[in-house]
């Protein structure tokens, strides 16, 4: 089987926002992405990267390319089949965590297993409990959105976006509602969960210590990749405040 869960050909992506108005957000831009791989989008407001990233989780539709995700072309698929997709190949993380705000923790997380049916109640609450442990959340089962912290809510969101099993986990600005520490934490969550359950991430990041936790970076400018690079990693963790440079990036391009 091969190792490649991405493959994106010459992908395009135009705005038609009149007759004599388009917009190419996307000009024809070609990336493998392997299973278990960490990557960080990074580029200026209007490159192109938030529309990549809606492509690739099926939430839009490109103007011209292949998308080809864990073997499934995404060309061949209708509007139902690509919501299947998302609820079963694509964990999604949000800046603004996007939980809902009656329910407990637990519920929150078990929701997409509930909307999917066949399991027992038993089974969802189970499931749920053991992602709320491993993001680091046991004892805070009960407690409402309003209840816990922002990197609370964030872990919480985290466990949602893999209660599926998902063949990929899209994060897109997760940091960007957290303070420092939170910050901090958050992305140790990221990095753990990608060495020891191998979840592929992809990340859009405007925060060069953000992406630096990464083991690759792309980075997009008027539509296009102009860097995509391995990141260098000099060391495990920061010892400042800021967590600044927690890793070396083995560029300065960006």
């Amino acid at each position: 089987m091969s190792d490649k869960l991405i493959r994106i050909v010459d992908l395009e992506k135009t705005f038609f926002l009149s007759e004599e108005v388009q917009v190419r957000a996307l000009k024809g831009i070609s990336l493998t992405v392997e299973k278990g791989e960490y990557i960080a989008i990074m580029g200026a407001s209007g490159s192109g990267k938030s529309t990549f990233m809606n492509i690739i989780g099926f939430l839009d539709t490109p103007t011209a390319g292949t998308y080809i995700l864990d073997g499934i072309n995404g060309d061949k698929l209708n509007k139902d089949q690509k919501a299947e997709i998302r609820n079963k190949k694509i964990g999604f993380v949000f800046q603004g965590f996007n939980l809902l705000p009656r329910t407990t923790a637990l519920e929150n997380v078990e929701l997409p297993l509930f909307y999917k049916g066949g399991l027992s109640a038993q089974m969802l609450t189970d499931q749920a409990r053991k992602l709320l442990t491993r993001v680091g959340l046991a004892g805070r089962e009960q407690h409402h959105p309003n209840k816990l912290s922002g990197g609370e809510q964030q872990r919480v969101a985290i466990a949602r976006a893999l209660i599926n099993d998902p063949a990929i986990l899209l994060a897109d600005e997760p940091t960007g509602n957290l303070d420092t520490q939170n910050s901090r934490e958050i992305m140790e969550l990221f990095t753990r969960l990608n060495k020891e359950i191998g979840i592929t991430i992809i990340m859009v990041t405007h925060e060069h210590d953000v992406a630096d936790y990464s083991d690759r970076k792309v980075i997009f400018r008027d539509g296009l990749i102009i860097d995509d690079f391995i990141v260098k990693k000099t060391r495990s963790r920061s010892k400042s405040p800021k967590h600044k440079h927690l890793y070396a990036a083995s560029h300065s391009k960006i």
